[in-house]
């Protein structure tokens, strides 16, 4: 099947953001007085909402809350942009536009920093549509996000391939009728993707390209 809208997770599919995210959570640890995890124990906070990760290992809600703010506090002025494109990242999509596909980001990270990295790396030319988790947390899940790119860009999902790096990206997908191909350059890993079912499974971006 051709897919004539192609939905694009951030974080471990377009970018590697592990060092600012990662530093972000050790700051809110730091912050709240409690002892910070090793980083590469943090791996995990790369794919879901933030608030999902914090309470699933244990903070009260409204602690999770404070651990966000704070994590946000020194996401938006220094982790942001410690983040790199994924190799390959401007050649896909630039083949993507080529060949004249609806090319819109669905991710769990706010609008805000999403807007900020896509400039940052001077690939924002290549987007219709920014679809991303408002602060509020009123969209945050895979779901919701997707969701609300359907709705604004009118595509319909038998003619959508969502494509991730986590089993968030697979449930999302899922569950608003869209099929899922699973990226190898992120976070993920073959079993993840095997045990939520990816419809595909791409070792590079450039494998997407056969898909679309």
């Amino acid at each position: 099947m051709a897919f004539s809208t192609v939905l694009l997770d951030l974080d471990g599919t377009i970018t590697n953001p592990y060092m600012g995210i990662t530093n972000g959570v050790m700051y809110a640890y730091d912050h709240l007085g409690l002892e910070v995890p090793p980083r590469e124990s943090l791996r995990s906070f790369i794919g879901p909402p933030l608030i999902v990760e914090f309470t699933r290992r244990g903070m009260p809600e409204e602690q999770a809350q404070e651990a966000v703010r704070l994590y946000r506090e020194y996401y938006g002025e220094t982790g942001l942009f410690e983040n790199e494109l994924i190799p390959g990242t401007v050649e896909f999509l630039t083949e993507l536009k080529r060949r004249g596909k609806r090319v819109c980001l669905a991710t769990s990270k706010p609008e805000k920093f999403s807007v900020r990295i896509l400039e940052k790396f001077g690939v924002d030319k290549y987007f219709d549509f920014i679809g991303a988790a408002s602060f509020d947390s009123s969209r945050s899940s895979k779901l919701a996000v997707i969701q609300y790119v359907l709705e604004n860009t009118g595509a319909k999902p038998e003619e959508c391939l969502m494509v991730g790096d986590r089993m968030h990206d697979i449930v999302g997908a899922h569950d608003a009728g869209i099929k899922c191909a699973a990226v190898l350059v992120g976070f993920g890993s073959r079993g993840e993707f095997a045990e939520y079912g990816a419809d595909y499974v791409c070792e590079t971006l450039d494998d997407v390209l056969k898909l679309v």
